[in-house]
Protein backbone atom coordinates (compact mmCIF):
# COMPACT_ATOMS: atom_id res chain seq x y z
CA UNK A 1 0.00 0.00 0.00
CA UNK A 2 1.50 3.26 -1.51
CA UNK A 3 0.20 6.73 0.48
CA UNK A 4 1.54 10.21 -1.54
CA UNK A 5 1.98 12.54 0.52
CA UNK A 6 1.57 16.22 -0.18
CA UNK A 7 3.78 19.19 0.02
CA UNK A 8 4.72 19.98 3.57
CA UNK A 9 2.77 16.66 5.12
CA UNK A 10 5.22 14.48 7.36
CA UNK A 11 4.35 10.96 8.57
CA UNK A 12 5.67 9.13 11.54
CA UNK A 13 5.08 7.74 14.87
CA UNK A 14 3.53 10.48 17.58
CA UNK A 15 2.74 9.75 21.31
CA UNK A 16 1.47 12.12 24.23
CA UNK A 17 3.04 14.17 26.95
CA UNK A 18 2.74 12.16 30.81
CA UNK A 19 0.86 13.60 33.50
CA UNK A 20 3.46 14.24 35.63
CA UNK A 21 4.64 17.16 32.90
CA UNK A 22 0.99 19.16 33.77
CA UNK A 23 1.96 22.55 35.63
CA UNK A 24 5.97 22.52 33.90
CA UNK A 25 7.26 25.20 31.37
CA UNK A 26 7.44 24.80 27.94
CA UNK A 27 9.55 26.07 25.18
CA UNK A 28 7.57 29.05 24.63
CA UNK A 29 7.00 29.88 28.38
CA UNK A 30 3.58 28.74 28.97
CA UNK A 31 2.34 26.24 31.38
CA UNK A 32 1.50 22.87 30.16
CA UNK A 33 -1.44 21.84 31.07
CA UNK A 34 -3.05 18.61 30.13
CA UNK A 35 -6.53 19.61 28.71
CA UNK A 36 -5.43 22.24 26.18
CA UNK A 37 -4.42 21.35 22.64
CA UNK A 38 -0.87 21.67 22.26
CA UNK A 39 2.07 19.61 20.76
CA UNK A 40 6.02 19.45 20.85
CA UNK A 41 7.87 19.46 17.53
CA UNK A 42 10.97 19.23 16.15
CA UNK A 43 10.86 21.66 13.52
CA UNK A 44 7.52 23.72 12.80
CA UNK A 45 8.50 27.25 14.79
CA UNK A 46 6.50 28.02 18.41
CA UNK A 47 3.10 29.47 18.16
CA UNK A 48 2.44 27.77 14.96
CA UNK A 49 -0.47 25.31 14.52
CA UNK A 50 -0.55 22.11 12.84
CA UNK A 51 -3.13 19.86 12.04
CA UNK A 52 -2.60 16.21 12.94
CA UNK A 53 -4.11 13.23 11.18
CA UNK A 54 -4.30 9.53 13.01
CA UNK A 55 -3.59 7.51 9.82
CA UNK A 56 -5.55 4.29 10.59
CA UNK A 57 -8.58 6.14 11.73
CA UNK A 58 -8.62 9.33 9.74
CA UNK A 59 -9.61 11.53 12.98
CA UNK A 60 -7.80 14.83 12.93
CA UNK A 61 -7.03 17.54 15.79
CA UNK A 62 -5.13 20.97 14.77
CA UNK A 63 -2.78 21.74 17.88
CA UNK A 64 -0.47 24.75 18.76
CA UNK A 65 3.35 24.38 18.68
CA UNK A 66 4.51 25.00 22.27
CA UNK A 67 7.41 22.67 22.66
CA UNK A 68 10.56 21.02 21.23
CA UNK A 69 10.99 17.03 21.05
CA UNK A 70 13.47 14.88 21.04
CA UNK A 71 14.27 11.28 19.97
CA UNK A 72 12.49 9.00 16.97
CA UNK A 73 8.79 10.47 16.95
CA UNK A 74 7.73 13.33 15.12
CA UNK A 75 5.39 14.75 17.16
CA UNK A 76 4.36 14.63 21.22
CA UNK A 77 0.57 15.71 21.46
CA UNK A 78 -0.75 16.41 24.69
CA UNK A 79 -3.15 14.49 26.70
CA UNK A 80 -5.93 16.30 25.46
CA UNK A 81 -5.08 16.10 21.54
CA UNK A 82 -4.45 11.95 22.27
CA UNK A 83 -7.31 11.64 23.73
CA UNK A 84 -9.25 13.38 20.63
CA UNK A 85 -7.48 10.60 18.11
CA UNK A 86 -7.95 8.07 19.85
CA UNK A 87 -3.93 7.59 20.92
CA UNK A 88 -4.90 6.60 24.75
CA UNK A 89 -5.14 3.19 24.69
CA UNK A 90 -2.23 2.12 22.32
CA UNK A 91 0.26 5.44 23.59
CA UNK A 92 2.01 6.16 19.81
CA UNK A 93 0.54 6.12 16.49
CA UNK A 94 1.38 6.48 13.12
CA UNK A 95 0.17 10.13 12.08
CA UNK A 96 0.11 12.41 9.42
CA UNK A 97 1.37 15.89 10.01
CA UNK A 98 0.65 19.22 8.23
CA UNK A 99 0.82 22.74 8.57
CA UNK A 100 -2.50 24.70 9.21
CA UNK A 101 -3.23 28.21 9.00
CA UNK A 102 -6.22 29.06 10.96
CA UNK A 103 -8.75 31.25 9.12
CA UNK A 104 -8.44 34.77 9.32
CA UNK A 105 -11.52 37.25 9.65
CA UNK A 106 -14.46 37.31 12.04
CA UNK A 107 -15.43 34.20 14.04
CA UNK A 108 -18.93 34.47 14.23
CA UNK A 109 -20.81 37.39 12.84
CA UNK A 110 -24.26 37.48 13.67
CA UNK A 111 -26.50 38.09 10.43
CA UNK A 112 -29.82 39.78 12.53
CA UNK A 113 -29.20 43.84 11.90
CA UNK A 114 -29.25 45.29 15.08
CA UNK A 115 -31.42 48.39 15.63
CA UNK A 116 -29.85 51.66 16.67
CA UNK A 117 -32.09 54.41 18.04
CA UNK A 118 -31.83 57.23 16.37
CA UNK A 119 -31.24 60.68 19.12
CA UNK A 120 -33.01 63.82 18.02
CA UNK A 121 -30.35 66.76 19.10
CA UNK A 122 -31.74 69.95 18.81
CA UNK A 123 -29.28 72.73 17.70
CA UNK A 124 -30.80 76.29 19.11
CA UNK A 125 -29.27 79.65 18.50
CA UNK A 126 -27.67 81.39 21.27
CA UNK A 127 -30.41 83.71 23.29
CA UNK A 128 -29.00 87.22 23.13
CA UNK A 129 -30.26 88.17 26.56
CA UNK A 130 -28.74 85.41 28.61
CA UNK A 131 -25.30 86.51 30.29
CA UNK A 132 -23.43 83.91 32.53
CA UNK A 133 -22.52 85.32 35.81
CA UNK A 134 -18.94 85.37 35.70
CA UNK A 135 -19.30 87.14 32.38
CA UNK A 136 -21.89 90.03 33.97
CA UNK A 137 -20.10 93.01 34.16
Amino acid sequence: MSCALLLGQEKGMASYYSNRLHGRRMSDGTKYHKDSLTCAHKRYPLGSYVKVTHAKSGKSVVVKVTDRCRGSRIIDLSYAAAKQLGLIASGVAMVLVERYHPPKGIPYKDDDEIEIPELDLEITDGDSLYRPVWNKK
